[in-house]
């Protein structure tokens, strides 16, 4: 089933036709990287050298520090657990995924999946953006590559922090920071049913069946908590649009639509619903609704400052949290066609907001 056809089930024509006019879809780029290739790529040669001690991952660290992007091509790597070694060459530790929104399985020890469908647009986004705990940087294995599409895209943190903060929005954001909401289903509640409006049960999220704990779970990571119908737990989490960053000791801009009910404009069996009752939504700080104006203007500063990276089987990319969004096109398989990247989360920090002196 498509994600258009998953509409048309669930919803009129007219209602349908309307929805999609209303789409606001990202460029990604503007055909140019913002950041020259030559910066953040590194050839392993054909063989990449899995000893930490070696010239490969030397090279990297080098890279990662000074860009907070580095990208390895020609590793000679096909199992994850040598890519996992690889990118551990520069990558800052690792933490489990918990308290997300997306419902990750584990490929392999500590490599999860992305969490999403490969048709859906994946906006700009910076990681957890969404709770107290967010990753310092992630780290993306590619297993399964397509010959002609399936790129990954980066956008530059510090060049979009500068442009926002030169726009009303910016200052606006600001000013009022922003509230996530969120609408995690109970798992019991979908037994044996189709998953129409699920993104993830508080279960997976929270990693217990108990809801005692969950509700306790998502407090200590600073969400305001309250229970719907079926045991649907509904989170707030106000913050901060910006984010202290204490590798480049400035404060860079960490929001975007991806937490927004747009998210969710490609999903199937999601799409249909209104924003308000999709599994996310976002409003400004004081619990006033974007315009589309301003969702527009999220999505095309990000766009301003895109960097395309194709796969290849066997490359990675490690990346800081705070330095680069990301994000991906939606994908359309044929028969035969496999795209498969493995996840890695970065170490753990608790979120700080700004600070008064680092804009």
């Amino acid at each position: 089933m498509t994600a258009t056809e998953s509409i048309d089930f669930l919803q009129a024509p007219a209602e349908l036709d309307q929805q999609l006019d209303d789409l606001i879809l990202p460029e990604w780029w503007d055909g140019t990287p913002a950041i020259p290739t030559d910066r953040y790529e590194v050839d392993a040669g054909g063989q990449a050298d899995l000893d930490p001690a070696g010239d490969l991952a030397a090279e990297m660290q080098r890279v990662y520090d000074e860009v907070g992007l580095v990208h390895v091509r020609n590793t000679g790597l096909t199992e994850l657990a040598d890519m996992r070694t690889l990118a551990q060459h520069c990558l800052p530790g690792e933490m489990k995924y918990e308290g997300g929104s997306n419902p990750r399985g584990a490929l392999e020890a500590n490599v999860f999946e992305v969490g999403a469908p490969l048709t859906a647009h994946l906006h700009y986004h910076h990681e957890m953006a969404y709770v107290s705990k967010s990753t310092r940087a992630l780290a993306f294995l590619c297993k399964k590559s397509l010959p002609d599409r399936g790129a990954t895209y980066f956008s530059d943190g510090l060049a979009s922090t500068e442009y926002m903060l030169s726009t009303e929005l910016g200052q606006k954001l600001k000013e009022l920071g922003v509230c996530y909401h969120r609408n995690l289903t109970d798992r019991e509640a979908f037994k044996d049913k189709l998953e129409v409006g699920v993104y993830n049960h508080w279960q997976l999220s929270m990693d217990t069946d108990d809801s005692t704990e969950a509700e306790a779970y998502a407090r200590e990571r600073g969400l305001f908590t309250e229970w719907g119908p079926d045991r649907l737990l509904k989170t707030r989490y106000y913050c901060e649009a910006f984010e202290y960053d204490p590798v480049t000791d400035r404060n860079l801009f960490y929001c975007s639509i991806a937490d927004h009910g747009m998210w969710f404009d490609g999903w199937p069996l999601v799409m249909h619903l209104p924003h308000n009752d999709r599994p996310l939504h976002m409003t400004f700080g004081d619990d006033s609704e974007f315009s589309r104006d301003e969702l527009q203007q999220m999505v095309s500063q990000y766009d301003r400052f895109g960097i395309k990276v194709d796969w290849r089987v066997g490359e990675i990319a490690v990346f800081d949290n705070f330095r680069f969004a990301h994000g991906r096109p939606g994908i359309e398989l044929t028969d035969g066609e496999e795209r498969q990247l493995g996840v890695i989360l970065g170490p753990k920090y608790d979120r700080v907001g700004t600070y008064r002196d680092k804009w």
